[in-house]
């Protein structure tokens, strides 16, 4: 199994490596599966809103609630949520690669994106996962020792990912 993580500090930043990540490696031909995550700033809100672009080329789906200014906690919307999850799924068979945007609360409980990331292993496909801080240890106590943690920066990345696909078709 090729497993392997990116975390960085600051909000948005993990989601901006996972991006420029996913952009090189289709650029390259490679047949992704998996989201993107945006986060857009709004300036009548406390709260962005996050949309999730699925791999290869869309729909993209809002996920989260706009609750109001004054919203505290979580905005996420677990319906639309689960709905990029089937997406996934389904572009899951003959992929090159899953990329996970992040190992979030969802999946922290075990929901979200997991089954997506077991079936992902059981078919052989490589696995890139953004995680925050606040689930670092969720998500390494679920990969356990066969997740590689990465080094930040977007070339080595991109060539971990083509390394692993190349791995696996092999």
């Amino acid at each position: 199994m090729r497993l392997a993580y990116v975390t960085l500090q600051g909000r948005g930043r993990t989601d901006a490596l996972i991006a420029a990540v996913a952009n090189q490696l289709q650029t390259d031909g490679m047949r992704l599966a998996g989201t993107v995550q945006s986060n857009i700033e709004r300036p009548d809100r406390r709260k962005c809103d996050m949309d999730l672009m699925i791999l290869p080329q869309g729909p993209i789906v809002r996920i989260s609630e706009d609750r109001g200014d004054l919203a505290r906690g979580c905005t996420l919307d677990s319906g639309a949520l689960e709905q990029s999850v089937a997406e996934v799924q389904q572009r899951l068979s003959g992929s090159d690669m899953l990329i996970v945007n992040k190992f979030g609360k969802r999946e922290a409980e075990g929901k979200g994106l997991v089954p997506v990331i077991g079936d992902a292993v059981d078919l052989g496909i490589p696995i890139l996962v953004g995680v925050n801080g606040l689930n670092l240890a969720a998500f390494l106590a679920f990969a356990g020792e066969e997740a590689l943690a990465l080094p930040t920066d977007v070339t080595t990345v991109v060539q971990w990912c083509r390394q692993s696909i190349v791995a696996e078709t092999a």
